[in-house]
C-alpha cells in the first residue's frame, strides 16, 4: 500500500488526493490530507467573498471528495512545527506532496505603507473571512469617509465591492458577526481603486466587474480620460474577448459625481509613489500620473495627484512562502520542480513534489489547478515503485501526536460545522463563521477524536 501525505486541504490538495485515489495504475493509494488549519477547503473558505454564494459551493464538491474512505483530514496540522519537518514526514509517508499556495502578500515598497490604516488585501479579506490569524482587532471603519484600493483583479473588485455592500445584503452570508457589524457602521462612502496601467490590461473577470455596475445604492463611476489613454480604446479587436468584454463594461459606467450615493470609481494609470500621514494615520495617497511607452508597460509623466482616504487596501498579488526544510526560488516564489518533483541541487528528491500555486506561482483560477494536480501525480505515480520499497512508520497519527500535534479529523471538522450552525441561529442568521483558534478547536474536540 502507497501512503501518501497531501499538505494543504485547498484546491489544489484536495485535487491531488482525488487523483491519487482515482487512478487505477497504482491500487491501494492511502493519503492523508494534512492542513495547518482546524478547517478544509483552503481559500475556497477563506478567500471567497462571502456574498458570492456560488464560488463559495464549489465546498460541496471538495467535500465529496475529503468524504472517500481512502482520503483522511488531518486539521491542526502545521508543518515546520513541534519537530513535523520536510524529513520528518518522509519517515511517515512513502510520498509527500505540498500545496501550501501563496500566503504572503505583495507589498508596495512606497514610504508610509506602514501607517496606521494602510493594510494589505489579505488582512481584509482574512477578517471578513474570519481567518483564525485575522487581526484581533479588526478594521475600525467609522473614521474613513474615502478608501483607497491598489490593484486591479479580482481581489481588488472583492474588497471594493465589500466595502460598499448594505449590511442587510450580508447578513444571510456566513461573514463573522464582528465583521458585519464594522461594515453596518462603515463611515466609508466612496471606494477608489486605481491601476497603474490601463483598462486592457487588468485582470479582475468581466462578471466581477460588472457586479461593481449593479450594486444598490452605490454608483460605478470612471474617469473617461484615464480610458481614452489606452490604445486600444478606440479599437479593441485585437484584445482578448475578456478585455474587450471588461472595456465594453466600462464605456457603460458613467463620469462625474456620486449624487449622494456610495460611490465607487475606477481610475487608470495611476502608479502609487506615497502614502501620505497626519498624527501617524493615513491621510491621502499621492499618484504618478503614467503613460503607455509603446511595448505593453507604462512609464512616469512627472504628473502627480493626491486621492484622500482614510483606509489603503493594497491588492497586488500574492508570494509564496518559504517552507522550512524545502529548497525555495525567492526570485519565482515556488519550490524548485521538474513536472512536479522538487528538485534538491538540481536533483529530483526521492517522493518530495509539490502541486499548486507553490509550484506555478499565484496564476490562473480555481479550476486550474486539476491539470497541475494531475501532472504531479503522474509523476508520483511514475516513481511509485521506487517509492513503495521505502520504509515508513506504521501509524502516523500516532507519530504526529507524540510530536505534539492534536490533529482534528473529519468528524472534527463536522463538529465545526454544527457549531458554526448553533452561533448562527443565537444570532438569527444562517451558519457564521468561528473567528479564532480557541473556538475552532473547542468545537473540532467536542466531537470524538481520531481513533
Amino acid at each position: 500500500m502507497l501512503r501518501v501525505a497531501v499538505v494543504g486541504a485547498g484546491p489544489s490538495g484536495v485535487y491531488t488526493a482525488q487523483a491519487l485515489v482515482g487512478q487505477t495504475a497504482v491500487p491501494g493509494v492511502r493519503v492523508d490530507v494534512l492542513d495547518r488549519l482546524p478547517c478544509p477547503y483552503g481559500l475556497v473558505r477563506y478567500g471567497v467573498a462571502p456574498d458570492h454564494e456560488k464560488i463559495k459551493s464549489l465546498q460541496g464538491s471538495l467535500r465529496t471528495v475529503l468524504e472517500d474512505e481512502r482520503i483522511a483530514f488531518l486539521g491542526d496540522v502545521e508543518v515546520g512545527a513541534r519537530g513535523l519537518t520536510p524529513a520528518r514526514l518522509l519517515e511517515l509517508y512513502h510520498a509527500v506532496v505540498y500545496c501550501v499556495g501563496a500566503a504572503r502578500d505583495r507589498r508596495l515598497g512606497v514610504p508610509g505603507e506602514d501607517l496606521v490604516g494602510s493594510f494589505s488585501a489579505t488582512e481584509f479579506v482574512s477578517w471578513y473571512s474570519a481567518h483564525p490569524d485575522a487581526r484581533p482587532d479588526g478594521f475600525d471603519l467609522g473614521r474613513s469617509g474615502a478608501a483607497v484600493v491598489v490593484g486591479a483583479g479580482n481581489v481588488a473588485v472583492d474588497v471594493t465591492r465589500l466595502l460598499v455592500r448594505r449590511p442587510e445584503e450580508l447578513r444571510p452570508t456566513d461573514i463573522p458577526q464582528g465583521a458585519l457589524a464594522a461594515l453596518a457602521g462603515s463611515g466609508v462612502r466612496e471606494v477608489h481603486m486605481v491601476a497603474r496601467r490601463g483598462p486592457a490590461q487588468a485582470k479582475f473577470t468581466t462578471k466581477e466587474l460588472r457586479e461593481l455596475g449593479t450594486l444598490p445604492d452605490t454608483r460605478a463611476l470612471v474617469d473617461r480620460a484615464e480610458l481614452a489613454l489606452d490604445p486600444a480604446y478606440d479599437d479593441p479587436s485585437g484584445l482578448p474577448a475578456a478585455a474587450r468584454r471588461n472595456l465594453d463594461v466600462l464605456r457603460g459606467w458613467p463620469a462625474g459625481a456620486a449624487d449622494g450615493a456610495r460611490a465607487v470609481r475606477m481610475r487608470f494609470f495611476l502608479r502609487p509613489v506615497e502614502i501620505l500621514g497626519e498624527d501617524g494615520r493615513v491621510a491621502a495617497v499621492r499618484f504618478e500620473r503614467t503613460e503607455p511607452d509603446g511595448a505593453g508597460g507604462v512609464r512616469g509623466t512627472g504628473r502627480y495627484e493626491e486621492i484622500p482616504a482614510g483606509l489603503v487596501l493594497r491588492a497586488v498579488g500574492y508570494q509564496g512562502v518559504p517552507l522550512p526544510g524545502l529548497p525555495f526560488d525567492a526570485a519565482r516564489g515556488t519550490v524548485p520542480h521538474a513536472a512536479g518533483r522538487v528538485l534538491r541541487d538540481g536533483v529530483p528528491s526521492p517522493g518530495e513534489y509539490v502541486a499548486g500555486w507553490i509550484k506555478r506561482g499565484p496564476t490562473g483560477v480555481i479550476g486550474s489547478n486539476r491539470p497541475c494536480a494531475k501532472e504531479t501525480v503522474a509523476s508520483l505515480l511514475a516513481d511509485a515503485p521506487a517509492l513503495a520499497r521505502r520504509a515508513v512508520a506504521p501509524h502516523p497519527v500516532a507519530a504526529l501526536r507524540a510530536l505534539g500535534h492534536e490533529p482534528v479529523s473529519w468528524r472534527g471538522w463536522l463538529a465545526i460545522e454544527r457549531a458554526e450552525t448553533a452561533l448562527g441561529a443565537g444570532l438569527g442568521r444562517g451558519p457564521v463563521k468561528i473567528p479564532d483558534w480557541t473556538g475552532l478547536r473547542g468545537a473540532a474536540h467536542s466531537g470524538q477524536p481520531i481513533g
